[in-house]
């Protein structure tokens, strides 16, 4: 099921406000990553991404479309490992700036 946009800016005040937060969804995609709950792992990263950096800016940084990397984190997608694991170290760099 989609988000609505009133979770989505929701859970983004959350991570604006409150660093725990930010890092324990962080935190629960790459858990989810290592139980084998890959379609869980992508839900979190994507709601991580629209949270904190966006999708546009992730993109730029890592010199990819935005539309890639949203179709590589949506619920329909089988994102290739090396594909995944560039998004999550890059995700990784940018929690540790913060």
């Amino acid at each position: 099921m989609p988000l609505t946009h009133d979770f989505r800016e929701i859970v983004k005040a959350r991570a604006e406000r409150e660093p725990e937060f930010r890092l324990g969804l962080f935190q629960e995609a790459l858990e989810a990553l290592l139980n084998d709950e890959l379609d869980l792992s992508k839900t979190l990263l994507r709601d991580y991404v629209n949270a904190t950096i966006g999708f546009d800016v992730l993109a730029q940084k890592m010199q990819k479309s935005p539309r890639s990397l949203i179709r590589m984190l949506s619920d329909r997608s089988n994102p290739r490992a090396d594909n995944l694991l560039a998004v999550v170290a890059h995700l990784n760099r940018q929690e540790a700036q913060v």
